[in-house]
């Protein structure tokens, strides 16, 4: 125990629970693993089929292995909620929590139904280890509840189980309104970096307040718009509306005019119809001492905007453009991040505020 848990309990990772537990497999019914399109038929906690039809960058392989957006989703009756993790490596980065690298966050809600859901806990566990085990809540009323686990977002996961009360009940959860899906393809700030625990990546954050299910599809530094990426998405079946947000991971404004359209174009020709979203990026805090970025981020944002207008214009009318930089608020936008480019859980919040009523006029 080092110094700060010593003196402070509440610093302190989560206990195991010590009472009769029954653990189950989320691979089984009635559990439910959303925000993975391929899981159905690959049973595994990745982002992107483990053999597409089409070579994909390897880092991109490698991003697809943390399952970002992806969410274990059950009713149950139990009185306690446990977790058992193991992790392809432990938590190391430098400027994210493990509990939002690593970690696991719980959320319930009445049953039988899409009312809000609130938080309860997430697992706080010796980083140093690759396999945890984390109650999440003990000794509650044994009532029947709505259950969302949001799995971690950079990191890969090999097992999970989840620990019940031995005689509790454990059922079906909610449907969708919709088979549909809304995809989000784009760079680390999409897959939830620097979220301080799962749920609060924007994707997240608005899986809570639309009743669809989300795929995130952000791959950190690596979402670069490529062609045989484009082609993998496509194949998604029921998309309810694709979210284009990866300006940020492109390496010139000359290579982003080359693949915007490109990605576009194959997205169109497997789903003619399907409403688009084109968003621009966030501001980033350093560009009032860094004139080039706010430079290249207007240029960007204009080539968006006039892509958008040119593919409307020639007849597609199911395609748009979102202004993003306006979503970390106003002018205390630059307290929203990390690092000046990465989002905290206040600049996510605020992302997901900016993009809710976009997505509802889309979608509902």
């Amino acid at each position: 125990m080092n110094s700060l848990e010593k003196y402070d309990v509440q610093m302190r990772p989560n206990e195991q629970f010590d009472g009769a537990i029954r653990w189950y497999s989320p691979l089984e019914r009635p559990f439910q693993v959303s925000g993975l399109a391929w899981f159905a038929q690959e049973r595994k906690y990745r982002r992107l089929p483990t053999s597409p039809t089409k070579a994909i960058p390897k880092a991109v392989d490698h991003m697809a292995n943390h399952p970002a957006g992806g969410q274990i989703r059950f009713q149950s009756n139990s009185s306690s909620l446990s977790v058992r993790v193991k992790l392809r490596d432990k938590a190391n980065m430098t400027h994210m929590p493990a509990t939002g690298q690593c970690g696991i966050d719980c959320y319930v809600s009445a049953p039988d139904t899409f009312a809000p859901l609130k938080y309860v806990n997430t697992t706080k566990y010796d980083a140093t280890l690759t396999e945890y085990e984390s109650a999440l809540y003990t000794d509650w009323e044994p009532a029947m509840r709505n259950l969302v686990l949001n799995l971690p977002l950079y990191q890969g996961v090999e097992e999970v189980w989840i620990g019940l009360d031995e005689n509790s009940t454990v059922i079906a959860p909610p449907g969708y309104a919709s088979g549909k899906k809304v995809i989000i393809y784009g760079t680390s700030v999409t897959q939830g970096g620097c979220a301080s625990r799962p749920g609060m990546a924007y994707p997240n954050i608005l899986s809570r307040r639309i009743p669809l299910e989300f795929i995130n599809l952000g791959f950190s530094g690596n979402g670069k718009g490529e062609p045989e990426v484009a082609e993998v998405i496509s194949q998604i079946d029921e998309p309810a509306c694709l979210v284009v947000d990866y300006e940020g991971n492109c390496v010139s404004t000359e290579l982003f005019r080359e693949t915007l359209p490109e990605f576009i174009r194959i997205y169109r020709e497997a789903h003619p119809l399907t409403p688009i979203l084109v968003v621009s990026r966030i501001r980033y805090a350093r560009e009032e001492l860094t004139p080039h970025l706010y430079q290249m981020r207007t240029e960007r944002k204009q080539f968006e905007q006039a892509l958008v207008n040119e593919l409307r214009e020639q007849g597609d009318l199911n395609i748009y453009f979102f202004d993003g930089s306006k979503s970390l608020g106003g002018e205390d936008f630059f307290e929203c991040t990390v690092d000046g480019s990465h989002p905290t859980d206040l600049g996510f919040l605020r992302m997901a505020d900016a993009f809710e009523p976009v997505l509802k006029t889309l979608l509902l």
